[in-house]
């Protein structure tokens, strides 16, 4: 895909579920994950369950229509949230951006909405997860301010380890 056209974020729509879902186990194999997240996938892929339990928002492209990236907002009483403490701390997950469109902001436009959800709601701080090996994706929440938590990592199961992250609102 060359040309994207203007980005916006939006929910997702029930219509897209299926092709969201789709595009996040892409972007998470594309890395080269599959072996290590092994059932994790089914859950990467049910963005119908992500939305219904969470919110699932869309970047997505103006040119086409047609979403680029997603991103699931973990709001208080979420089944979703893993490393949020309390009801201050907002949470997001399972960020994933369509490979062929990398690199071009999408991932800190969704990272910003967010942010910006976030303090819509009143909570005063984002955390976040990520697998040690993602170091792109590291590089773009301490470039947006995040800092490492490392008294949250933790470690789903033996071979995945994933690291905390926080930014205050």
């Amino acid at each position: 895909m060359s040309e994207l056209g203007p980005l916006t974020v939006r929910r997702v729509s029930p219509a897209e579920l299926a092709a969201v879902g789709e595009l996040t186990v892409e972007a998470y194999m594309a890395d080269g994950y599959g072996a290590a997240y092994g059932d994790y996938v089914h859950e990467l892929r049910d963005a119908a369950g992500r939305d219904r339990d969470a919110e699932v928002w869309v970047a997505v492209a103006g040119a086409t229509g047609e979403p680029v990236g997603n991103v699931t907002f973990c709001p208080v009483g979420s089944p979703y949230r893993e490393l949020a403490v309390d009801d201050t701390e907002a949470e997001f997950r399972m960020l994933a951006v369509a490979p062929s469109v990398r690199r071009r902001g999408i991932a800190r436009l969704l990272t910003q909405h967010c942010l910006d959800r976030a303090r819509e709601l009143g909570q005063r701080r984002m955390v976040m997860c990520s697998d040690w090996r993602m170091s792109a994706a590291h590089s773009l929440y301490t470039g947006m301010g995040f800092r490492r938590l490392p008294e949250r990592d933790w470690s789903p199961k033996p071979d995945v380890e994933l690291l905390a992250f926080a930014l205050d609102l």
